[in-house]
């Protein structure tokens, strides 16, 4: 079963989080590993009521039962009626973590470039369709979106992942700017390199881009709690993304040449 945190080790926004999060009803997909159990392992340590999302059910098993959560495994993009039943009815938290990492170019097969979009955009739209009736209906509910850098920015080597990501981070944007005069929150978590096996799968490019400033899961669970509290919308787990963001935005084609560079690169790198 969850444990809360002891007093003399609560970060700054526990007794925000300690109110707002106590018998709610969370939903997490993708949480068989990586971000996704770390999201889990929190919110039910806050004392929120889990249901643990993952394609592998014995995965999604094993997390739900280490914290006394509830596993619904499956394809992320279809449990929101299973994930209702298992919390009585109620979600008030649902997090659209489950991705894929699709590497390639303009080149990779056209399976390939609809997988990623159905997982990493799709299924946050067809999430967002099943659970805004009734969140606009009581006036709250809350969506976290775990993007990714790559939907701010971009990823060398991954056209798929990195138009897909932006894709999940406009839908995102939308969702807050549509929505929030009616009580929806949401989140956009952005982090660059996590220790995950997501990470390992990336190969070079990741190695090169990602890996040395990689951070762990629980870091990434740290920053969403903290932009909850604050009731933020962009969570940048690695902060100097923000300044990356304004340089995009502010000088394309500077940008566009430092990355051009790292481009390259890797293409030495990979041969």
């Amino acid at each position: 079963m969850s444990t809360s945190h002891s007093q003399e080790n609560q970060p700054p926004y526990a007794p925000y989080l300690a109110d707002a999060l106590q018998g709610k009803g969370v939903v997490v997909t993708g949480a068989g590993g990586g971000i996704g159990a770390a999201l889990a392992r929190r919110f039910a340590a806050e004392g929120a009521r889990v249901v643990v999302n993952d394609l592998d059910g014995d995965r999604a098993k094993s997390v739900a039962d280490e914290i006394g959560a509830v596993a619904v495994p499956g394809d992320a993009s279809a449990i929101v009626p299973a994930a209702v039943a298992a919390l009585d009815g109620t979600v008030d938290v649902y997090c659209a973590n489950a991705g894929v990492a699709s590497g390639g170019t303009e080149a990779a097969e056209e399976e390939v470039w609809e997988t990623a979009w159905d997982v990493n955009v799709m299924a946050h739209v067809r999430a967002a369709r099943a659970l805004l009736p009734g969140w606009l209906e009581r006036g709250g509910g809350r969506f976290v979106s775990t993007v990714s850098a790559a939907g701010l920015l971009t990823m060398v080597g991954a056209a798929p992942y990195s138009v897909t990501k932006h894709g999940a981070y406009a839908f995102a944007e939308w969702l807050s700017l549509t929505y929030r005069h009616r009580g929806l929150k949401v989140h956009a978590i952005c982090p660059q390199g996590v220790r995950t096996d997501m990470l390992t799968a990336s190969g070079t490019a990741g190695e090169l881009v990602l890996a040395p400033t990689a951070i762990e899961p629980e870091d990434v669970a740290d920053a969403l709690f903290a932009g909850i509290a604050e009731d933020r919308f962009l969570i940048l787990p690695h902060p100097e993304v923000g300044p990356y963001y304004q340089a995009r935005a502010a000088e394309p084609d500077r940008w566009l040449g430092g990355m051009n560079r790292i481009q390259r690169k890797w293409e030495e790198t990979a041969r």
